[in-house]
């Protein structure tokens, strides 16, 4: 049986929850437990993706399903024992914790068009197609090696908040079932122009979301 390190928090987190659940019936799981810090509240209109503080705390679901938890200081002292790493943390990883290793990322924009911050919401404002990125990760943000892209459908009948939920859901979905995609992954967008690394979209942008979903609708929503 494969070892896969999951790359997380020393604190509840949603996304690894998800991923360990999914995960500890086909692989041995470490996960490694960094430090984290919380940052100050930031008032958005949309709240695009689930709350991640709502989740088990690591530790004991770690041991409810067998995965081994190591808390560490730093990334710098995850080993190099895991067959690969799936990082479930949304945070930069040091050079040094990345060499020798192979750390795959679900970026939920389409590398190489849409990085940074708030990828749904920028993708969706500039009327680039929503999907996620199955990729490797380097030292460069959102630049590693691609293995699959796949867009998320939209539908005639979405909200923003139902988008937004299976937009998320393929992420999960996608880090879940990383082998298959290593081994018959496509990027259908290998053409796309390379887009600026944005930041957290500002909030008189995010008052013209709506109205533009509207028209992102009428561009992708499958059976148009």
């Amino acid at each position: 049986m494969k070892t896969i390190g999951i790359i997380s928090y020393q604190t509840p987190h949603r996304k690894t929850e998800q991923m360990v659940l999914n995960l500890a019936e086909r692989y041995h799981l470490t996960v490694y437990g960094l430090p984290f810090v919380p940052r100050p509240p930031r008032r958005v209109l949309f709240q695009h993706r689930p709350d991640q503080a709502q989740a088990a705390d690591p530790a004991e679901l770690c041991a409810a399903v067998g995965a081994d938890y190591v808390p560490l200081e730093s990334d710098t002292q995850i080993d190099n024992g895991c067959d690969i790493y799936l990082a479930a943390a949304g945070k930069l990883l040091s050079g040094e914790c990345l060499r020798g290793k192979r750390v795959l990322n679900a970026h939920p924009g389409i590398i190489p068009a849409v990085r940074g911050l708030d990828a749904f919401k920028w993708a969706i404002y500039d009327g680039q197609p929503v999907g996620v990125t199955l990729h490797f990760i380097d030292e460069r943000i959102d630049e590693g090696t691609v293995v699959s892209v796949i867009q998320t459908p939209v539908f005639s009948n979405d909200t923003l908040s139902s988008f937004a939920k299976r937009h998320y859901e393929r992420e999960i979905w996608q880090l879940c079932h990383f082998e298959h995609f290593l081994a018959h992954g496509r990027n259908p967008f290998s053409d796309a122009p390379r887009g600026e690394s944005r930041r957290r979209m500002k909030r008189e942008l995010e008052e013209t979301l709506e109205e533009r979903f509207l028209t992102y609708k009428k561009l992708y929503a499958q059976g148009r």
